[in-house]
């Protein structure tokens, strides 16, 4: 079973596009979506429209949503910006196996990279892992 862990910018994007990977993730057989309650209030806050907030509210109901330690020291030699540090704590608290992105900005360093068990990938790199 792969434990599927969803950025803020991934719940974004679900919540901001009507036909979005997102419903193809919530139906794939042997994956458990997981988040943070600190990455769904990211999204949140950077979804302008009600009808984009009322989809993420909806897309939600099928994510399990996790506090996030912030205060939890990542591993070492693992350096995050301060908002991006809460995100891969939580991924590794979950013991995740994926964390899926398109933040690679802040986490290109990482990218197709496992840190702590999690697969660091964007959405598109996870279905063709998938389809293999």
């Amino acid at each position: 079973m792969d434990v599927v862990f969803l950025d803020a910018n991934v719940l974004f994007s679900a919540a901001y596009q009507v036909e979005s990977h997102f419903l193809k993730l919530r139906n794939m057989t042997g994956v458990s979506l997981v988040s943070s309650v600190y990455a769904a209030e990211e999204a949140r806050r950077n979804l302008d429209g009600v009808e984009q907030r009322d989809r993420l509210e909806k897309l939600l109901r099928s994510v399990k949503l996790v506090a996030a330690n912030e205060s939890k020291p990542l591993p070492k030699g693992i350096n995050r910006p301060a908002k991006d540090k809460p995100i891969l704590a939580a991924a590794i608290a979950v013991n995740a196996t994926h964390l899926l992105t398109g933040d690679w900005k802040h986490f290109g360093p990482y990218r197709n990279t496992v840190v702590e068990g999690v697969l660091v990938l964007s959405t598109a790199s996870y279905f063709r892992s998938r389809s293999l």
